[in-house]
């Protein structure tokens, strides 16, 4: 899929509104009301006029905001405006139907490590990004980044999602003219004060749980899984994965990064696209996600690690190819989940990673990834994982060189005791387990990769040119058959559903289906 300049944006497109800013060389806008355009403001700089629609906020008796490019419809944000260094301590609101377009970091409250003196805002400030806004950034280390105590407020609709991506995609911001790349910018960070397994109970008690976040230094952990840090719903987070300025390779940022988040968080409709290391990276907490689409993003499509104790339902993941702006073809897909127990030590308070993953459909490659050279593989299982994995299908057409299901010795035996399990799912694979790995022994028992996926009597392993998807490509086919488990037994947070896999074969105008079709042809738009 190449990114050529029929991708990029036209002054006249910019103008009228930014959104899906994802995908290859397609960009269609949603919403045609300018009215919103008004001449820029006068003093040119980061204090706009009364007529400036940036966002602002007051400093002293200063007014702090955006300059307004009426021409090309962006509001550009220097560091003096906000910066990791210089975050916002008080609510801002990005508009609607606007280029949002920062040159460094977006941080929301103070990040702070308790032990250094410092002292956190429960009620810290909150970040709004209305429906149809599009924020943009142009360096691999400048994130959106919300620290404990702050709060993100992004509330996209079908028609209006809220777009986070490359500077690149808009064309009075693309210096080179190559249009955008993975690994850009940063991504969105999320810090919150859920159980970690990084932390000791003593720390969680004390008040002085501060675990160090990857890619970027921030602080994030405490002792409540329900904390609250906002909402995310219908947004589309493309291009991102940086690697900041003297990080060691492969410490690269994630799309998106929820670090130790509450159950009172919204994460619902979330389309990631071609993100250089992890689509969703979940450390510790109990966030539940909701309607959640990633494609062609490098490295693990949803990875969950630190004790981990939410729930998913209805995940549509694929692996596949993107074009660079320098016109290299990367293979994009390492893991559809990498699923790991523990990061730290796990206790009572914070036991191993055990969430329950419902109606998912993994699509997965025989090529290795472009940044590790890993394969792609459906299911990586680690660290003591005690995950269970409901109404799913699992599709590899050919593999030579990749294989369905990974494990490591330290998920073995989990395995072996169901205690990471798999419930009424099929597996298309045409190699299901790495060779030489298709039997799993410990001290508990045996068993094999294939006996312990169907271990309830109703999920299948069938043959990888099987057919277990439609036509369109990522809806599940009507030819399988398999009961699903009616989730609402399991928790209140499901939904009772009449198929497996991630989109029902019979739905061609829910919601959810238009946001998988929209996700899912735009990576496969060449």
């Amino acid at each position: 899929m190449e990114l050529k300049s029929i991708f990029k944006v036209s002054a006249v497109a910019l103008a009228l509104v930014l959104v899906g800013c994802g995908g290859d060389i397609n960009i269609t806008p949603t919403v045609n009301d300018n009215s919103t355009v008004t001449n820029p403001p006068t003093n040119g700089g980061d204090n706009g006029g009364d007529e400036n629609p940036c966002g602002s906020y007051e400093s002293g008796s200063d007014t702090v905001q955006g300059t307004f490019d009426s021409s090309n419809n962006i509001c550009s944000y220097t560091a003096n405006f906000v910066s990791a260094a210089k975050p916002l301590t008080t609510d801002v609101t990005l508009e609607a139907d606007i280029v949002h377009y920062f040159s460094s970091t977006l941080s929301v409250g103070q990040d702070c490590n308790t032990t250094q003196g410092c002292t956190i805002e429960a009620d810290g400030p909150t970040l709004t990004v209305e429906a149809g806004a599009t924020v943009v950034f142009d360096n691999p280390a400048s994130r959106v980044q919300i620290n404990r105590g702050a709060n993100i407020e992004a509330v996209g609709t079908l028609a209006k999602p809220i777009t986070f991506t490359s500077a690149n995609t808009i064309e009075a911001l693309d210096s080179v003219g190559a249009g955008p790349s993975p690994q850009d910018w940063g991504g969105v960070i999320i810090n919150g004060f859920g159980i970690t397994d990084q932390c000791s109970d003593a720390e969680r008690a004390a008040g002085s749980c501060n675990a160090e976040s990857e890619g970027a230094s921030s602080f994030y952990g405490g002792n409540n899984n329900e904390d609250d840090s906002g909402t995310l719903r219908f947004v589309k987070i493309d291009y991102a994965g940086g690697l900041p300025a003297g990080a060691d390779v492969g410490n690269d940022l994630n799309s998106l990064f929820l670090n130790s988040v509450g159950s009172g968080t919204e994460i619902d409709y979330i389309s990631i696209y071609a993100g250089y290391d992890d689509g969703v990276e979940l450390f510790g907490g109990a966030v539940n996600l909701k309607h959640v689409v990633v494609t062609d993003t490098q490295d693990d499509s949803l990875d969950i690690d630190a004790g981990w104790q939410g729930k998913v339902q209805y995940l549509l993941i694929k692996h596949g190819t993107v074009v660079n702006a320098a016109g290299e073809t990367l293979n994009m897909g390492n893991g559809g989940f990498e699923a790991d127990g523990r990061k730290g030590s796990s206790t009572a308070e914070a036991p191993a990673s055990a969430p329950h993953i419902a109606n998912v459909t993994v699509i997965t490659t025989d090529e290795l990834s472009a940044r590790d050279g890993d394969p792609s593989i459906a299911m990586k299982l680690d660290d003591f994982i005690n995950a269970t994995f409901y109404n799913m299908v699992l599709k590899q057409t050919s593999g030579t060189q990749s294989w369905c299901v990974n494990y490591s010795g330290d998920a073995a035996d989990e395995i072996v005791t169901d205690r990471t399990a798999v419930k009424t799912s099929v597996a298309a694979c045409a190699l299901l387990a790495e060779v030489g790995k298709e039997a799993v022994a410990t001290a508990s028992g045996s068993t094999t990769v294939t006996g312990w996926f169907t271990n309830d009597g109703v999920s299948e392993v069938v043959n990888g040119s099987d057919t277990v998807l439609a036509n369109n490509g990522f809806s599940t086919s009507a030819d399988v058959t398999i009961t699903p488990t009616d989730m609402t037994t399991v928790d209140s947070f499901f939904e009772a559903t009449d198929f497996i896999g991630a989109v029902s074969p019979s739905d061609t105008s829910s919601d959810w289906y238009k946001w998988a079709k929209a996700a899912f042809d735009n990576a496969n738009d060449e």
